[in-house]
């Protein structure tokens, strides 16, 4: 799959520090990197509608991992997927009469635009899950085999016989670490993210598919042992990262609704298949954006665009900024003032670095790092150059290298463009 031109980077002297970040599981700052190097596996989006700023504030949270383990000296392999084959969009593709490649090729196509305006890094391997799907049939029929799967009858299928395939939670005595939810937490989410806590022939209502058998009007695919159908949706992104990065993975990263059900059936399904006791040292969820005081999300409709955005005219870095100026952990509101916000801060910056110098910035610089190293925090390391450019307007200053030195740390750090 096709990822997104890189933007350049420039280069700033010195390093950052340590970079820390907040484990989901235990709540504990936690190093992102161990012994120089980090492997990064975000979940990507399902392309059955156009990126939204919930989507975009994921994206930039795991964009300012990897800017800042890298300039930390930290070695990082990035990996992302594409869920292009989800019940979401075949419903989506259904009920717009299109096909499902077509729609998921154009959303696709929209979400590389929107990355390279926000000027997102892109990571180093960009997997669908259609083009991955040969990887998935082994460890399926491995879970299979060891009992840790069985087969639910599928009478509605188009060859008689068939079989969908379910994991079995129960043989996980891990399961449930991840999200820390009991049985009727899990449950009251489960339906509602995915999950089919009343399917017939279950042995436990949690249980999560594995493999769909072949439905008429469905696409499908080659499953071996398992017969013509196409793979669940934990079972992507568990395989996706054992093949590409190898298990365990440093950090697992996507938005907070991802915890339970996905995150914590990827980390059973990879630990049953691979014989590892853990799918991901640490996990990073981003909080959910909301409009009208409900969460952001497609199944409500209530959706700012990214690319309406930029339609109407708005600078990227505006809502680039206006993402960055909330920390990635808390869940807020979207509301007008603050693109009006972000919009002046920008112009602000501008105007201070456009001087024939500035005071000394190699103090903004360090808390740039030291704010960003410490969990992402990105408002406290806006607040810092907000207050260098309010010297710089106010008193100036004679450090003639200081604007230059400021705007390319904005650029390698913060991925704002000036």
């Amino acid at each position: 799959m096709k990822s997104w031109p890189a933007p350049f980077v420039p280069q700033v002297p010195g390093r950052s520090p340590e970079v820390r970040v907040r484990d989901t599981v235990s709540g504990e700052l936690v190093p992102a990197a161990v012994d120089g190097s980090a492997s990064v596996y975000v979940c990507g989006i399902t392309p059955y509608d156009a990126t939204h700023l919930g989507h975009a504030a994921t994206y930039l949270t795991f964009d300012l991992l990897v800017r800042s383990l890298r300039d930390a000296g930290v070695s990082v392999r990035y990996v992302q997927n594409i869920t292009d084959i989800d019940d979401p969009l075949l419903e989506r593709a259904e009920r717009d009469g299109v096909s499902w490649e077509d729609l998921a090729t154009r959303e696709i196509g929209l979400f590389r635009e929107d990355m390279t305006a926000l000027a997102v890094l892109p990571p180093d391997e960009y997997l669908g899950a259609v083009e991955s799907i040969p990887t998935f049939i082994a460890p399926i029929e491995q879970l299979l085999a060891t009992g840790d799967a069985y087969l639910v009858p599928a009478p509605d299928a188009s060859r008689p016989g068939a079989h969908d395939v379910y994991f079995d939670i129960s043989r996980d005595p891990k399961f449930g670490s991840v999200s820390r939810l009991d049985e009727a937490g899990m449950l009251e989410v489960f339906a509602e993210r995915g999950g089919d806590p009343d399917r017939e022939g279950k042995r436990n209502r949690l249980d999560a598919l594995l493999w769909r058998a072949h439905r008429a009007g469905e696409p499908e695919w080659d499953g071996g042992q398992l017969g013509p159908g196409r793979p669940g949706w934990h079972i992507e992104c568990a395989c996706i990262a054992c093949t590409h990065l190898g298990l365990p993975i440093d950090v697992q990263g996507g938005g907070t609704d991802l915890v339970f059900p996905h995150h914590e059936m990827s980390a059973a399904h990879a630990r049953a298949f691979s014989g590892r006791p853990a799918f991901a040292r640490t996990y990073v969820h981003q909080g959910m954006v909301g409009l009208d005081g409900e969460k952001m999300s497609k199944s409500k409709g209530n959706l700012v665009f990214v690319s309406e955005l930029r339609r109407a005219g708005v600078d990227p870095m505006a809502i680039r900024l206006a993402l960055l100026a909330r920390h990635h952990a808390a869940d807020w509101i979207w509301q007008d003032h603050d693109l009006t916000a972000a919009e002046e801060r920008l112009a602000t910056w501008r105007r201070a670095l456009s001087g024939n110098g500035g005071p000394a910035a190699d103090g903004t610089v360090e808390e740039v790092r030291a704010a960003l190293a410490d969990d992402l925090d990105s408002p406290r390391a806006l607040a810092s150059v907000d207050r260098w450019a309010a010297e710089a307007l106010t008193r100036g200053g004679d450090d003639l290298g200081a604007p230059g030195l400021l705007a390319r740390t904005l650029d390698a750090l913060l991925g704002v463009r000036l």
